[in-house]
């Protein structure tokens, strides 16, 4: 995502910046004068020259490329390698971080777009890098501990919040009615109907095009719903009722089986990064 424009002023996007530190780290707040400006907003579609790691403490950030949509709760990181354009929303994150990588540097980093799990260490790096943030070169102790850092990245675990996206136009069209009406009852046939498809042929074409079959993916679209309107603090049983749940219980069960916490454990807080 983008610096915050009111706090750039006459300095140059670190984001586009080719040389310096391999490693540039950046903390953000739902504040005026923060370098990352979070709350609850939107950046358009965007690029940076620099790969970008990018982590919220609070809220959720769903970010969309041409790959897809990923999702950013707390406590999980994105990678989006330099120049992947990709457009953001950001839904009640009062605090964060962001670590823009040079392009030399993020060689041995994946090549799409992820999501990473955070360690204690990563964060500790983290914390400490954002105090040299402004410098041009790094002394000999903080070039070990941003190749540590990169380590710790390159290593970390991937983590299942990828919503992928057909290119066929057809599934396109059914992918993005569901995504913006995640509730609906329309089964298979239904959709296939809609989109002018055989119900073979659609099912088909989604485990060919998405490697997941219709209904993981449908129910994966109202994860995302679901985990971006539990950010806004709304409750359980409500989100539960307007995705169709017969009960909150049902709804819990499902999420647990999708991320192995019930969703109070899952946005739960574990500190701040200071």
């Amino acid at each position: 995502m983008p610096k915050n424009p009111e706090a750039q002023g006459p300095m140059p996007d670190l984001s586009e910046r080719a040389d310096g530190p391999a490693l540039i780290a950046l903390w953000g707040a739902d504040e005026a004068g923060s370098e990352l400006r979070l709350g609850t907003r939107e950046y358009d579609w965007h690029s940076h020259l620099r790969g970008q790691v990018f982590c919220v403490e609070s809220g959720l950030v769903h970010v969309r490329t041409a790959h897809g949509s990923w999702l950013l709760p707390p406590h999980r990181a994105g990678w989006f390698p330099p120049g992947e354009a990709h457009k953001v929303s950001i839904s009640g994150a009062m605090s964060g971080w962001s670590v823009l990588i040079a392009p030399r540097a993020s060689r041995e980093l994946p090549e799409r777009p992820c999501v990473i799990g955070i360690s204690e260490l990563m964060r500790a790096l983290v914390r400490r890098a954002v105090t040299w943030a402004a410098q041009d070169r790094l002394d000999t102790e903080q070039a070990r501990m941003t190749a540590v850092l990169l380590d710790e990245m390159r290593r970390a675990p991937h983590e299942p919040l990828h919503l992928p996206m057909p290119t066929d136009r057809r599934l396109l069209r059914i992918a993005t009615a569901i995504c913006e009406q995640p509730e609906s009852t329309r089964t298979l046939d239904e959709w296939a109907h809609w989109a002018g498809l055989s119900p073979r042929t659609l099912s088909r074409l989604f485990l060919t095009e998405t490697a997941v079959s219709f209904g993981q993916w449908r129910q994966q679209a109202r994860l995302v719903h679901a985990l971006e309107r539990l950010a806004r603090g709304e409750a359980v049983a409500d989100i539960a009722d307007a995705l169709g749940y017969a009960t909150p219980s049902n709804f819990i069960a499902m999420f647990k089986r999708s991320f192995g916490d019930s969703p109070a454990r899952y946005f739960a807080q574990r500190g701040e990064l200071r």
